[in-house]
């Protein structure tokens, strides 16, 4: 039997998974302090940390306004009517969390906070098993071959597969 949202809980959601790995290295960094040594690559690193929040949060934009195109919600609980497959869409099947890595790997690296960039891995993870995959089955409930053939086009992250 389908379910009636891919998340039912208030607190599987974007902000919950990444806040807390956000959250945790800001603490983590004031009680233990750690800086990546940076020397001449300072400029790099600041530049690529800058260049990744900026796709991040184009990413997430893009997204949200994509969704709200066709009336979709972005919030847990609430079902999904349409399969949204254009826009970013199109590159990605989970932009607004890939938008949500970038931003804080971008803000790792930026502010020179290796604390959040240890912490996006289980995060990261944490986003899979939380958010991504009762996602996909409820899509693929939900949606059937239409999803499918989605899956199969799309990649999870990023980019699209080669069709025969």
């Amino acid at each position: 039997m389908p379910q009636n949202a891919a998340h039912t809980s208030r607190w599987a959601i974007a902000e919950v998974v990444f806040g807390s790995a956000l959250l945790g290295a800001l603490v983590l960094h004031w009680l233990v302090p750690l800086s990546l040594p940076r020397g001449r690559f300072a400029f790099v690193f600041g530049l690529a940390g800058v260049s990744l929040i900026i796709a991040g949060v184009a990413c997430v934009v893009l997204a949200r306004r994509e969704l709200g195109r066709y009336g979709q919600p972005t919030d847990p609980g609430r079902p999904t009517g349409t399969l949204v497959t254009t826009g970013v869409f199109s590159i990605s099947r989970n932009p607004l969390y890939l938008g949500a890595i970038g931003v804080l790997l971008g803000a790792g690296l930026a502010f020179n906070m290796p604390w959040l960039l240890v912490l996006l891995v289980p995060a990261a993870v944490a986003c899979h098993y939380v958010l991504v995959a009762p996602e996909e089955r409820y899509l693929a409930d939900r949606f059937g071959a239409q999803y499918r053939a989605y899956a199969a086009a799309v990649r999870r992250w990023f980019g699209r597969t080669r069709l025969p």
